[in-house]
């Protein structure tokens, strides 16, 4: 996991962003958090070309940074923080990650295709124009998310979590929703085509995909389940 190393300003409790050493390695010493870094764009130039020379990624603090038109194409990503971050055109496809963080960040324009992430947080996230076809999605945290013209499409859905969740245009056709949750979350146009849709779980008291975006979540009067799939 990332150094929970704290801003050197007075009075800051944020985590500051890694440094980078000569030799282009990260540092274990803490220096500034975004907010209160001197000069941002000497660390934004340091860190595209962190990414660019290092294919397997493991520890980087970049909590709040800007990231936008970056290749990370079939980069490996572990225990890595980019909470509050934005993600503006940014491709990665075939990426691996294991235990990151994105919560409360804006990801605009992005393509994850082909990605494995597994015990990774998007908690709060809004997600807008992101492919993430084709990717095994498995025990992550989508809690709470906005999704606006996205697509999940062809994914393993294994036992993550969409509670309160905003999803609007959104595709989850032909996916994996074994113990998948919806619990509280709010559906519009939302398509789960061939979707193993009555074994994920949208009642706490029931099985199946129910409600639509309109619906009020506590009533217990929810719609049948949904057969075969469709959009709600």
């Amino acid at each position: 996991m990332y150094l929970f190393n704290k801003c050197h300003y007075p009075g800051c409790n944020k985590n500051s962003i890694s440094s980078i050493d000569e030799k282009g390695n990260l540092k274990e010493t803490s220096d500034f958090c975004f907010e209160h870094t001197p000069n941002i764009l000497e660390v934004k130039k340091k860190l595209n070309h962190f990414f660019r020379t290092h294919d397997k990624i493991v520890g980087l603090n970049a909590s709040g940074f800007p990231i936008d038109n970056l290749n990370l194409d079939g980069k490996k990503l572990y225990g890595c923080n980019f909470q509050n971050c934005t993600f503006t055109n940014v491709h990665a496809d075939n990426i691996r990650m294991r235990m990151c963080t994105f919560n409360f960040s804006t990801l605009t324009d992005c393509s994850i295709l082909g990605s494995n992430i597994q015990f990774s947080s998007f908690s709060g996230s809004k997600l807008v124009h992101v492919l993430l076809t084709g990717s095994d999605l498995i025990h992550t945290n989508f809690n709470g998310i906005t999704a606006y013209q996205s697509s999940f499409d062809d994914s393993d859905l294994y036992n993550s979590r969409f509670i309160k969740a905003v999803l609007m245009n959104t595709s989850m056709n032909n996916c994996n929703l074994k113990k998948t949750v919806f619990y509280e979350s709010m559906r519009e146009g939302v398509g789960f085509k061939l979707s193993n849709t009555r074994e994920s779980l949208s009642d706490r008291n029931k099985g199946g995909l129910m409600g639509d975006f309109g619906a009020k979540v506590h009533d217990d009067d929810y719609s049948d389940n949904l057969e075969g799939g469709g959009t709600l």
